[in-house]
């Protein structure tokens, strides 16, 4: 007989009870009833064996709870005892069940902030998902259009078929454009895209990033040059092909929206541990109001003249994320018809 058993002790106890009873009832019955029909025996044995369950079960909760329910009476008995000890002036603690209501309001807190952050990543993806079919629809929609088009008979017309495909080959490079960039977020979102972190000369990557776009700045006369008071070196430590995305992506910006015969100047500054590093130009700059969201993706301030300058909507969403994925900030500062600044900083090497 188990004097203290636990509901672990009832389990296996109930269940070697019942084996060797289910043994024994249904010998009996088999061997003494044959004369019975076979279901009428199984029916009898299982009946038996229910209600040998029943009371072996029965009565080893009854000792559990009547063991539990003497512990929790000798705690509450020990609590008021050590509360009248201690000052006749002062109440007794509080009752066990206050203390039991008290865990369970901040457990149903704890769920409801799990609630409320599920809510939060379901509205998320459901306007990214959105986000995502309306910036992939614009170009597919081109693209059918131009090929069927063309399928149509304007194949055969010199005047309208190189036309067509060079429009469904540009909307086919903006696609292309928006699932790079859309995996490259992914990536740096679940650490996939490990930084290979090293010393390297940040000077000497933006005049690689100047040469790389000095072509698309010509086009609209605008200059691409360093603050002045520099310094020939700056060393930082980064991973050097990541922070040549986010120059590229913020020079590139500014050029897209920058006012003919303009200028971008990229300066560096020293910040103790860290560099700051700004990106700065004289364009058509950015209401106030905007500035919170230009990091979200497929974000634009001017929807009709984004849409023109083509690209995936994604730059600037990719910046904050390799950014950050340095430990480093990003921010900006724009007024309208004055430019913009984006400054962000990187570990000093």
């Amino acid at each position: 007989m188990l004097k203290n058993p636990t509901p672990r002790d009832i389990g296996l106890f109930s269940s070697a009870s019942v084996t060797a009873a289910a043994i024994v009832i249904f010998a009996l019955v088999y061997f003494g009833l044959k004369w019975l029909p076979a279901w009428l025996v199984f029916a009898i044995a299982a009946a038996l064996v229910f209600l040998a369950t029943y009371i072996v079960t029965s009565f080893y909760l009854k000792m559990y709870i009547y063991r539990k329910i003497k512990v929790i009476y000798k705690v509450i008995r020990q609590q008021k005892m050590s509360a009248k000890e201690k000052s006749a002036d002062i109440d007794i603690s509080r009752p066990l069940l206050d203390d039991v209501a008290e865990e369970v309001e901040a457990w149903a807190d704890d769920q409801q902030k799990e609630l409320d952050k599920y809510k939060s990543w379901a509205e998320y993806r459901r306007r990214f998902v959105g986000d995502i079919s309306h910036e992939l629809k614009t170009p597919i929609f081109n693209i059918q259009g131009f090929i069927h088009t063309l399928l149509d008979g304007a194949l055969e017309d010199p005047q309208v078929n190189r036309p067509y495909l060079e429009r469904a080959s540009k909307n086919l490079d903006r696609l292309t454009t928006i699932v790079e960039d859309l995996e490259a977020i992914s990536k740096y979102e679940s650490g996939e895209l490990a930084l290979e972190m090293r010393s390297f000369d940040l000077r000497k990557l933006a005049e690689e990033v100047f040469e790389d776009l000095e072509f698309k700045a010509a086009r609209k006369n605008i200059k691409l040059e360093f603050k002045e008071g520099l310094g020939q070196t700056c060393r930082v430590r980064a991973d050097r092909e990541s922070i040549r995305q986010v120059l590229i992506n913020l020079v590139n910006n500014s050029i897209k929206y920058g006012n003919a015969n303009g200028r971008t100047k990229i300066g560096y500054y020293d910040m103790d541990r860290n560099v700051l590093i700004e990106v700065a130009d004289n364009g058509i700059g950015i209401p106030e109001d905007k500035l919170v969201h230009v990091f979200d993706r497929f974000y634009r301030v001017d929807e009709s003249r984004s849409r023109e300058q083509g690209g995936s909507g994604l730059g600037l969403a990719i910046v904050k994320h390799i950014v950050e994925a340095h430990q480093q900030t990003i921010t900006v500062r724009s007024s309208p018809n004055l430019g913009s600044t984006f400054g962000f900083t990187l570990e000093k090497a």
